[in-house]
């Protein structure tokens, strides 16, 4: 998993030097959104001191900040509307993330959205029906256990921020991928997996909003065609991981 570094820099700002500086920034910006460095940045203002700023910028890494974008035509231009403010900083640091962390409750998981665990359960149930009716995708799955929708549904309520059962009762990610290990899907089973799921998200009733379908389809997308790669006879097994974990509008990355 890549592992990103954000800078902190902590400027003290005269209320009357706000406005230009300000400014300054919004010129500046442009040239930090184009280095293929940037992850991202955002410049916020202290609410309870208005001379206190705060800009994080998100860098693949120390070095590429450091030895990319420093020495990259892009910085003279950027640090030519900046330049006036350094005497105003206090802190410029890079910081790495820790092992703490993770999601409040103020947005709701896509678990939680989707309606929870009964929730996946009606998808599971709707979604196998469809498969074992269906001429393209029946052969895959002959010999079906009972219980094989009932663990794709903690699967998925997992993935989608819901409590890690599949974990403790089946495995991690591997277990999950070396079902697939040489079952042969083609891209035309695939897709058709793809289309029965998203006619079983609507007859089990999952929300129907573009956020949340968005996301729902985006890790369709995602596992099956990871299932697809992994059913070809030159793939290798992954090395042991978790579960991965899905929010609104973001994919974990993938490491083989």
């Amino acid at each position: 998993m890549t592992v990103h570094t954000a800078e902190y820099i902590r400027y003290r700002i005269p209320e009357d030097r706000s406005a230009e500086f300000l400014a300054a920034y919004t010129r500046a910006a442009p040239y930090l959104a184009a280095s293929p460095h940037c992850v991202d940045y955002e410049l916020s203002r202290c609410e309870e001191d208005f001379e206190h700023y705060i800009l994080r910028i998100t860098w693949t890494s120390t070095e590429d900040h450091l030895e990319g974008f420093r020495t990259s035509d892009l910085f003279p231009a950027f640090f030519a509307e900046i330049g006036p403010y350094v005497e105003n900083i206090d802190e410029m640091r890079h910081y790495r993330p820790t092992a703490v962390h993770g999601p409040g409750s103020a947005v709701p998981s896509l678990y939680d959205w989707a309606g929870g665990a009964e929730a996946f359960s009606r998808l599971t149930d709707a979604f196998y029906a469809r498969v074992v009716k269906d001429d393209r995708l029946a052969p895959l799955f002959e010999g079906l256990a009972p219980e094989h929708a009932e663990h794709v549904a903690l699967w998925l309520a997992e993935v989608f921020g819901g409590p890690k059962t599949y974990s403790a009762t089946q495995g991690g990610h591997g277990h999950m991928v070396a079902k697939h290990l040489g079952r042969h899907i083609t891209e035309p089973q695939r897709r058709r997996w793809v289309n029965l799921i998203q006619d079983a998200a609507d007859e089990a009733g999952l929300p129907t909003d573009a956020e949340f379908r968005s996301a729902f389809l985006a890790y369709v997308e995602w596992g099956t065609r990871l299932a697809l790669y992994f059913s070809g006879p030159d793939a290798k097994p992954p090395a042991e991981q978790p579960v991965p974990k899905w929010n609104w509008g973001a994919a974990p990355p993938y490491q083989g």
